[in-house]
């Protein structure tokens, strides 16, 4: 069952950090809801053990991460041997960047191709591990966001790696399986490794379907997929990720990337959490959906009813709304600021994923804290 709860005083970022306070969050991507049940029973069975020191990770996670995927999006093929654990998607891919720059050379910095607007630490992944940033802008067509087939196709013979959002934070495009083999024969004509965060695999609303791009490539030497069960199960805290690399060379130079980074040292709490997500929260993470996709649904008509002056685009997943304001005649930043500190609400600004004149909505919440927020929201923007 799923259950609201208020965070505010619990030491958490996306409540009580000195910019939240006496403001409603919608901003950073984590939720408002308690974990499910079986995750928390797990927990607690590994705290009344009562020792906390290193753990290994035991073949009941490589099992329950390959079961998932396999009966739940039909992913077959992970195992042991291809499957990596990592802290999380950032240290990821920062770490793959690393193994890769050193199978290229230092002769020159690795080219990393991405669709923008993009995830923020997108940028801070690719500019912290000193590559070059290749961007490939969506196109707006029809409310809805586009790949630009023509741009990607030159921008990819300028580039070593394609760095996949799938699904896309923050556009909420849920790619469907033509896009992603047309993106993987691009990449593989212009011979680039693909690096696909899939992190928000969990959320796709009706009439979409996430397909894994692992599930669409023939050739093992040129991706591989991040995952983690954290954005889904709301247990981010808890730092466990994986990383599938179907290439042996590529799985040993990753991980001694990781080691050398040293994040390959897991949390023996994340690791009960994950495999009591996967084997036993299926049904809480329907609900889940269910509820955020109403959430959208009410974003959406209160957005058309009572500010008919903004856009909302079609999410087809992700629990992130993604709006334009541009018809306020102000940039996202000065928007965000302003309805901060005067209709005491927190988007985020396009600005920090490389777009203008968007804000995200964080859609994760209950009913109620998402209707008093925009109401709050419509107030500020009315008394301009």
């Amino acid at each position: 069952m799923l259950e609201y709860v208020n965070r505010r005083g619990s030491d958490c970022f996306k409540w009580d950090s000195e910019c939240a306070e006496g403001c409603l969050p919608l901003w950073i991507a984590d939720m408002d809801f308690k974990a499910a049940q079986p995750i928390r029973e797990a927990m607690q069975r590994r705290l009344d053990h009562g020792v906390f020191g290193y753990s290994i990770v035991p073949q009941a996670n490589y099992d329950a991460v390959a079961s998932w995927f396999s009966r739940r999006h039909g992913w077959n093929g992970i195992n042991r041997e291809n499957l990596l654990y990592t802290t999380a998607v950032v240290p990821a891919i920062s770490a793959i960047f690393a193994a890769l720059q050193a199978r290229k050379g230092k002769c020159s910095p690795l080219r990393v191709l991405t669709f923008t607007p993009a995830y923020n630490c997108f940028f801070s992944c690719i500019e912290n591990m000193g590559c070059e940033l290749v961007a490939a802008p969506l196109v707006l067509r029809e409310n809805r966001f586009e790949i630009n087939w023509e741009d990607l196709e030159e921008k990819a013979k300028h580039a070593d790696v394609f760095l996949l959002c799938n699904p896309h934070n923050p556009t909420g495009r849920v790619w469907s399986k033509e896009e992603l083999e047309h993106i993987a024969e691009i990449m593989r004509r212009e011979h680039l490794f693909v690096l696909s965060d899939e992190i928000h695999c969990e959320f796709a609303f009706p009439g979409h379907q996430y397909t894994p791009f692992a599930s669409i490539v023939i050739n093992d030497t040129d991706f591989c997929v991040c995952t983690s069960a954290s954005k889904a199960f709301n247990i981010a805290g808890l730092l466990c990720a994986n990383i599938f690399v179907p290439n042996k060379e590529l799985f040993t130079q990753i991980n001694h990337a990781l080691e050398v980074h040293e994040v390959n040292g897991l949390n023996p709490f994340g690791l009960v959490a994950q495999v009591a997500a996967y084997n036993e929260s299926e049904d809480w993470l329907d609900e889940l959906n269910e509820y955020v996709y109403g959430n959208f649904c009410f974003l959406r008509d209160f957005i058309h009813a009572e500010l008919p002056m903004l856009q909302i685009h079609e999410t087809e997943g992700t629990y992130l709304g993604w709006v334009n304001i541009s018809a306020l005649g102000m940039s996202a930043e000065e928007f965000c600021c302003n309805l901060a500190k005067k209709g005491h609400v927190l988007f985020n600004p396009s600005e920090m994923y490389g777009g203008e004149k968007y804000v995200r909505i964080n859609l994760a919440t209950s009913r109620e804290v998402l209707e008093q927020a925009m109401n709050q929201c419509k107030d500020y923007i009315l008394s301009l």
